[in-house]
Order: C-alpha cells, then sequence, then structure tokens
C-alpha cells in the first residue's frame, strides 16, 4: 500500500504537452534523534541551499507537491455545499507524512482529524515535524499505523485520498473493498473525496520539469505504462543547483484507473451522487487558475487533475 503521495502539482487542464502530539496506534513511531551541534547552528538568511547530501525528501516532497491550505480550504466549501454546515471530523487516508491533517486541526479550535497509513518512517517524520511543533493543538490528531480500509475511531465529516494513492490498488476487486469501508466508515451525512489523475498525456513515457520556489528542482517521470494492464510506473526525482540530483525519491507502482471505472465503483460502493469537480483555466489561456467547480462533462486536456466528491 502507497505510503508516500504526489500529484503533479498544477498539472491538470494542461493545454501543452505524547499529549502535544497525535497519537499513534499498532506500531512504535520514534522520534528522531535531537540534532548534533552541526544542525544546531543558525541556518543563514536568505534560501536555503539544497543537495543531494543534504536535503530531506520528505520536506522537498511537501514543497513541491502539496498545497494543505488550498486542499483544506476546497474540502470545507464542498462539504458546505452539500451539507450547509462545517465539518469538524477529518480522515486522511495514505497521509504520509500527515501535513493535510495537522493543517486541519489548526483551522478551528473544535477541529479534530485521523490520520492512516502503514509507513512508520514516514509517520515519525510527520509526529516529529508537522505535529511536534503545534504543542496542544497536536492532541486533536490521531494517526493510525494500519491498514486505509480500517475504520476510524470516529466516523468522519470528511475522510479523503488525496494524490492518487489509492491507486496502488491494481484489482477491482480491492479498490471496490475500500470504497466500501470508506462509504460504511463515514459519519450519517458524510463526504468521500478523492482526486484522479488522467488525459492522454498520463499515458506517455515523458517527463515533466518544473523549479520550486524554495531553490530546487522537481522532475514528475513517468517511466512506463502498459496498455493492456493499465499498470504504470512514475517516480519523483529532485535536481539541485550544484549539479546533484536524487534519483527515485519516490516510487509509484501503480495502476492508472480511469475517471469512469473510478465513479462506476464509487457507485457500486453505496454512494447514491457521486460528482466532480474541474479546475479552471488561468488568464493565459494554459494554466490551471487553482479554482475548482462542478462540471458534468469536464475538460478534454492533455492531463488533468480532477476531484470526486462521493456523497453519503
Amino acid at each position: 500500500m502507497a505510503t508516500t503521495k504526489t500529484r503533479p502539482k498544477g498539472k491538470r487542464s494542461s493545454k501543452s504537452s505524547p499529549k502535544d502530539q497525535p497519537r499513534v496506534e499498532r506500531g512504535e513511531v520514534v522520534r528522531k534523534k535531537k540534532k548534533d551541534k552541526k544542525e544546531k547552528r543558525k541556518k543563514k538568511k536568505g534560501k536555503r541551499t539544497f543537495t543531494a547530501k543534504t536535503a530531506d525528501r520528505h520536506e522537498l516532497y511537501q514543497f513541491a507537491v502539496q498545497s494543505p491550505d488550498e486542499d483544506v480550504k476546497f474540502l470545507e466549501r464542498v462539504y458546505r455545499t452539500y451539507r450547509k454546515k462545517q465539518a469538524r471530523h477529518f480522515r486522511e487516508d495514505f497521509c504520509g507524512t500527515g501535513l493535510l491533517t495537522s493543517t486541519w486541526i489548526q483551522r478551528h479550535k473544535e477541529n479534530t482529524a485521523e490520520g492512516f497509513d502503514i509507513d512508520p518512517e514516514v509517520l515519525a517524520w510527520g509526529v516529529d515535524r508537522n505535529f511536534a511543533p503545534l504543542g496542544e493543538v497536536a492532541s486533536r490528531a490521531r494517526l493510525h499505523m494500519k491498514d486505509v480500509r480500517e475504520p476510524s475511531t470516529t466516523p468522519p465529516d470528511i475522510r479523503s485520498a488525496q494524490n492518487f494513492s489509492y491507486f496502488i490498488f491494481k484489482e477491482r476487486r480491492e479498490l471496490l473493498e475500500y470504497c466500501k469501508a470508506a462509504y460504511e466508515d463515514l459519519a450519517e451525512d458524510g463526504i468521500f473525496v478523492m482526486d484522479i489523475y488522467g488525459g492522454p498525456e498520463t499515458m506517455e513515457v515523458m517527463e515533466e520539469v518544473r523549479k520550486v520556489d524554495e531553490g530546487f528542482t522537481y522532475v514528475w517521470d513517468q517511466d512506463e505504462y502498459w496498455p493492456a494492464t493499465g499498470d504504470f510506473q512514475a517516480y519523483i526525482h529532485f535536481r539541485f543547483k550544484d549539479g546533484t540530483e536524487l534519483k527515485k525519491a519516490f516510487s509509484y507502482p501503480w495502476r492508472l484507473w480511469s475517471l469512469t471505472e473510478v465513479i462506476d465503483v464509487l457507485k457500486d460502493a453505496g454512494f447514491p451522487k457521486v460528482e466532480t469537480y474541474w479546475e479552471g483555466t488561468d488568464k493565459n489561456g494554459v494554466d490551471g487558475n487553482g479554482v475548482y467547480r462542478k462540471s458534468k462533462k469536464g475538460e478534454n486536456c492533455l492531463s488533468w487533475v480532477t476531484y470526486l466528491i462521493a456523497v453519503k
């Protein structure tokens, strides 16, 4: 099962080629050792200098791929649209470092959350970096080192599977089992939010290279695609100004599911309503504008990222 996640940030409608920390269950998550004296030295002002030898892949991933503030705002908005009230309990599947979970609990004093993942290393990193600094606020989150098909402690108002991590399920029966578990787990007025990556460009062997403001280059590498099975192998690499590269920082042996396949699975899992939200186009006519709105038809682009909202 996937334990880290990716979304080629901005790669959608492209028209061109302890008490103060969350509880972790079933398995021990060990805090990192104290930093040595060299690591404690004050950083120079300005941008940091990343190299393949010194960079932390989880930190790079969060910079390059995730937009937790925007994601939380979107989740809040769609829940209000369907339920006319505020969501308070959130569940993040394939939570990885739990960045989205940590962002959720900071949004409101009544917000609580759960995160599920099976990788102790990535959970430990998240506890240390994303929750420990929050102090008492972190006690409103609980991280589970469990399979995402396991039930929540509290039925969530919103359950989310972001960055296509459910693509790790390669058989329809596995994906259906997961979606059924999500349906049964939700609160009676809950919603299940997934995102999906598609378009003809997703089936090509190619690299997308993008500079990241923090001072490094992100590479989304679509290495293999087999149309008879839908098997898809992708990697994330990071390149640095000194010419070094952190190759295969993350690996994704997935099945490339189509949008209609996933919609059908969600309906078979029991969801009576499944709707899609598509990103609008920026003023330049090429890039996405970051605003997702409901659409029945979508937009025929070379590549896109779309949200699926499954309403219980």
